[in-house]
């Protein structure tokens, strides 16, 4: 095998290592507080961007490979440490208030208009917490209109 693809799959597997670890705290600290019905794997899925993937593929591939130095495990041991900040409680909720929450957002259906957080937006479900209601609906992607 090529030094190259050495480096690939290296940086695939280094990537995939922190990006499951980063997910898993947004999961646990985030999305299961907030009883909403969803599984890790779709969470882990649904949310990833391949631009951010490949370029940290590249980057832990070259550094593992060919970058062999002090520096490179202090950016790699540096971005593991970030990862896993996320199990800490409010660290986890935090990133998934940043990366799933949007707040003040008016949602109408044929019948009703609804105002308050997008906690989640799924394949098929919107996780919204109206205000009026004081309460966490689960709401048919479908039949929302003013969803972004």
């Amino acid at each position: 095998m090529s030094k190259i693809v050495q480096a690939l799959l290296v940086g695939m597997l280094v990537t995939f290592i922190l990006d499951f670890f980063l997910f898993l705290g947004i999961f646990l600290n985030y999305i299961n507080p907030l009883e909403i019905d969803l599984y890790y794997n779709i969470l882990f899925a649904d949310n990833q961007n391949i631009y951010i993937y490949t370029f940290f593929t590249l980057l832990f591939g070259y550094l593992v490979m060919y970058a062999k130095s002090f520096l490179s495990l202090s950016i790699i041991s540096f971005f593991s440490l970030l990862a896993l900040l996320t199990l800490i409680t409010p660290v986890g909720k935090f990133l998934g208030e940043k990366l799933l929450k949007q707040e003040n957002i008016e949602l109408k259906t044929a019948k009703f208009s609804y105002h308050g957080d997008i906690l989640y937006i799924g394949r098929t479900k919107v996780t919204f917490y109206d205000y009026k209601l004081d309460k966490i609906l689960n709401l048919t992607k479908k039949n929302l209109q003013g969803l972004n």
